[in-house]
C-alpha cells in the first residue's frame, strides 16, 4: 500500500482545524499518522491529540479534553515551534491556557468557549508544508 500524500492530508487537517472542525482534522492527520515511520509519528499524534481535545471541549466532555491537552503538549515538546511548515505557537499557548482553565474549574467549567477562543494554526510559508524528510 502506498503512503498518502503528506501535503494534501496535512493541509486538509489544518483547514479543518481552523474551521473548528476538530474531528475532521483528527481524521485527516490520523491517515498520515498510521503511515508514519519516523519521528513525524510523534508530531502527528500530538496534533491529533490537540484536535481531539478541542473536539471534547466543543462537546462539553471536558474530562477527556484535559488529558488530551496534557498528552499533546508533552508529545509536541521536542519539536520546534515551526515544524513541517506550520507554526503551532498560538495553538500550544491556547492549549496550555485551556488546560489551566479546565483545572481551575475542577475539570467542569460552567461556560463554553466562544468561537473566537479557539486557536488557529498558521503557515508562515505555504511552500514549506512537508514532512521533515522524504522518508516520512
Amino acid at each position: 500500500m502506498s503512503k498518502p500524500d503528506f501535503v494534501t492530508h496535512f493541509t486538509a487537517g489544518m483547514d479543518h482545524f481552523n474551521r473548528r472542525e476538530f474531528w475532521e482534522a483528527h481524521e485527516a492527520w490520523e491517515t498520515l499518522w498510521l503511515a508514519a515511520e519516523t519521528d513525524i509519528e510523534q508530531f502527528l499524534q500530538g496534533m491529533i491529540q490537540i484536535a481531539a481535545a478541542y473536539h471534547h471541549v466543543q462537546r462539553g466532555t471536558y474530562r477527556g479534553a484535559g488529558r488530551l491537552f496534557d498528552a499533546a503538549l508533552k508529545r509536541l515538546e521536542p519539536f520546534p515551534p515551526v515544524f513541517c511548515g506550520v507554526d503551532r505557537g498560538a495553538v500550544e499557548k491556547a492549549s496550555r491556557h485551556h488546560l489551566a482553565w479546565l483545572a481551575a474549574a475542577g475539570g467542569t467549567p460552567n461556560e463554553r468557549l466562544s468561537s473566537a477562543e479557539y486557536p488557529i494554526l498558521t503557515v508562515p510559508d505555504a511552500g514549506a508544508i512537508a514532512p521533515p524528510s522524504l522518508q516520512w
